[in-house]
């Protein structure tokens, strides 16, 4: 059984994924720190303080939590990881982006060559449905498909 989430799209793009959920905030440079300065190629999340995601791969997962927290450098870690091919396959937020979430996903969907759309405002009961391992479907418009 699948269910469909409307969101409003911060950088466009298609694709399809598992998910990987957080409940709690997502701290940026906590998470992608260690990753990106190491080489970690599995993009295991470092943010000991996320419980959802601490040591669990995050690169070509549909990232869905409801906000990110944290250090204002979080826009520019976001760029870093899309710029070295480690990003995430979507982010999805069930609350509406933030300012520095959302420059780094617009700076990187128009420097890099990485594909990482980016919905918000996916509500509440979004990120009541979704759970690890299910198949999300980012489609046009800001269309989510949860399966």
């Amino acid at each position: 059984m699948s269910k469909t989430f409307q969101g409003r799209v911060v950088t466009p793009g298609e694709t399809t994924a598992p998910a990987l959920v957080s409940h709690g905030g997502f701290n940026t440079l906590a998470s992608y720190q260690m990753a990106l300065m190491f080489g970690d190629k599995q993009v295991k999340c470092g943010d000991q303080n996320n419980p959802d995601l601490y040591k669990k791969p995050m690169i070509g997962k549909a990232l869905c939590l409801p906000e990110t927290i944290g250090s204002t450098t979080g826009g520019m870690v976001l760029y870093t990881a899309c710029a070295m091919g480690k990003q995430p396959a979507c982010l999805l937020f069930s609350k509406p982006i933030d300012s520095l979430a959302a420059s780094g996903a617009i700076l990187a969907a128009n420097w890099t060559d990485a594909s990482m759309p980016v919905v918000d405002s996916l509500g509440e009961e979004f990120l009541q449905y979704v759970q690890d391992g299910m198949t999300i479907t980012v489609g046009p418009e800001g269309r989510v498909t949860v399966e």
